[in-house]
C-alpha cells in the first residue's frame, strides 16, 4: 500500500493522471491555467464593458453640458453685429451679398433689418434688375429708402417715376435724395423741370432746371456742369454767357478724363490704356484732349437705375400706350440713359436730322460724340437722295 501511494503522488506531481482503464486526465497545472484564462478573459470583458459606459456617459454629459451652455454668437452684444452688418452693407458688391447673410440665421435677419444697415447699403447692393424685381425686392428699396438711404430713394424714386409711371411718388422720392445732396437725384429733377416731365408743355420750368443743375454741378456731376454750360452758351433758362458756358464744358470733360484716368476709377485700367495709346499724339503736342473739343474718351459707367430703365422698357417693347393713330412715346437716344417721354413730343429732336431726340443736352453731347457724329445727315440731303432715285427709276 504504501508503495501505490508512492505511485499515485508521482503521477500527480507529473499531471498524468489515468483511470483503470487507462484514460489520461490533465493535471492540475493544466486546470489551473485553463482557469486563470477563463479569469482574466472575463476580467477583460468586463474592463471593456467599464471603459464603454464611461465613454458613453462622459458624451451624454458633454452634450448635457453643451445644451445648457449659450452659443458664443449669441453672447454678441446686438449692437457690435449691427455694426459689423453696417459695415457689410456698405462695401456688398452685388445684392446677393446682403441676402446671403440675412437668411443665415432669424437673428442676422433681424439684425439685417436695422435702419443702421439698410441707410448704409451700397449702391450695388440695390442694384437690382429687371429679371429680379419682385413685390419683395420693391419692399426692400422702400425699406431702405425709408431707412435714409440716399441711393435706395433716388433709384426707387427713377423707377416709380418713370417706369412704373408713379409720378408723384417717384418725384417725391428724388426730391428727398435732392435734399440729402445727392448729385443724380438733383440732376433727374433738372431734367424733369426742363421737360415738364408727369405734366402738360406748360409745367416746364427752366429757371428751376438751371438751378438743380448749378447745384448739381457744385457737387461734380459731370453731366450736369455740361448740360449747364450747354444752358449758358444758349442762353437756356438762365442769361446767356458763353465764355462761363464753355468753361463749365471744359470742367465736364476733364472730369470725365479724369475719371477715366483714374486707376481707382470703375472703367477699366486697359481702356484707360487704350485710349493713352490712340491719343498718345495728343498728349505730346499739347493740344486739347477734352472730348467736347474733337477727343473722345470711354463712355461713362450708366448708374443703376439707368440701366434698370432701359431693361424695364426693353422687355415691354415700348415706352407707354399709344392709340390707333397715335405717335408713340420716345426714348433718349442715349442709349445709357433709359428716360423715356411723359407725354408726347416731350424730347427735343435732332435740329439737322430730325431722327434722334433727347431728354437733355448732356445726352445730346454724349450720344454725338458716341454715335450720332459718324450718323448725322442734314433731312434735305435724304430728300433729294430719295428724289435722285425717284427720277433714276
Amino acid at each position: 500500500s504504501s508503495a501505490f501511494g508512492t505511485r499515485a503522488n508521482g503521477l500527480r506531481a507529473a499531471g498524468d493522471m489515468r483511470t483503470r482503464r487507462g484514460l489520461c486526465y490533465p493535471g492540475l497545472r493544466q486546470w489551473e491555467a485553463q482557469w486563470r484564462a477563463v479569469d482574466e478573459e472575463e476580467a477583460g470583458g468586463a474592463r471593456k464593458r467599464r471603459r464603454r459606459l464611461h465613454r458613453v456617459g462622459r458624451r451624454m454629459a458633454e452634450e448635457g453640458a453643451a445644451a445648457e451652455r449659450p452659443d458664443l454668437f449669441d453672447t454678441l452684444p446686438d449692437d457690435l453685429v449691427v455694426s459689423i452688418l453696417s459695415e457689410l452693407s456698405a462695401s456688398a458688391a452685388a445684392p446677393s451679398d446682403l441676402a446671403s447673410v440675412r437668411i443665415t440665421c432669424k437673428r442676422l435677419n433681424g439684425l439685417g433689418s436695422s435702419p443702421l444697415v439698410l441707410a448704409t447699403a451700397s449702391v450695388k447692393s440695390l442694384a437690382v434688375g429687371v429679371g429680379n424685381w419682385t413685390e419683395s425686392a420693391h419692399r426692400f428699396l422702400k425699406q431702405c429708402a425709408d431707412a435714409g438711404n440716399l441711393e435706395a430713394c433716388y433709384m426707387l424714386g427713377m423707377i416709380r417715376f418713370y417706369c412704373l409711371e408713379s409720378r408723384g411718388s417717384g418725384a417725391a422720392l428724388m426730391a428727398r435724395a435732392a435734399m440729402g445732396s445727392h448729385a443724380a437725384a438733383l440732376y433727374s429733377l433738372a431734367v424733369i423741370q426742363f421737360n415738364g416731365s408727369g405734366g402738360s408743355k406748360r409745367d416746364k420750368d427752366l429757371g428751376a432746371g438751371v438751378a438743380l443743375c448749378a447745384r448739381a454741378a457744385v457737387l461734380g456731376h459731370v453731366d450736369a456742369l455740361r448740360e449747364l454750360g450747354h444752358c449758358l452758351q444758349d442762353g437756356y433758362g438762365v442769361r446767356r454767357n458763353v465764355a462761363e458756358g464753355r468753361r463749365f464744358l471744359i470742367q465736364a470733360n476733364a472730369r470725365e478724363l479724369a475719371a477715366v484716368l483714374n486707376p481707382t476709377s470703375p472703367t477699366t485700367a486697359a481702356a484707360a490704356a487704350a485710349w493713352q495709346h490712340h491719343h498718345r499724339d495728343g498728349l505730346a503736342s499739347g493740344c486739347s484732349l477734352l472730348s467736347d473739343f474733337g477727343y473722345n474718351v470711354p463712355a461713362p459707367e450708366a448708374h443703376p437705375a439707368n440701366r434698370f430703365m432701359v431693361e424695364w422698357f426693353a422687355s415691354r417693347g415700348g415706352a407707354g400706350e399709344s392709340g390707333p393713330g397715335e405717335e408713340a412715346l420716345r426714348f433718349c437716344s442715349h442709349g445709357a440713359c433709359g428716360r423715356a417721354e411723359t407725354r408726347r413730343h416731350e424730347f427735343r429732336r435732332c435740329s439737322v436730322c430730325g431722327v434722334v431726340n433727347y431728354c437733355s443736352r448732356a445726352c445730346q453731347a454724349l450720344h454725338w460724340k458716341l454715335a450720332h457724329k459718324a450718323e448725322c445727315s442734314p433731312m434735305e440731303r435724304w430728300l433729294d437722295a430719295a428724289g435722285g432715285a425717284e427720277m433714276m427709276n
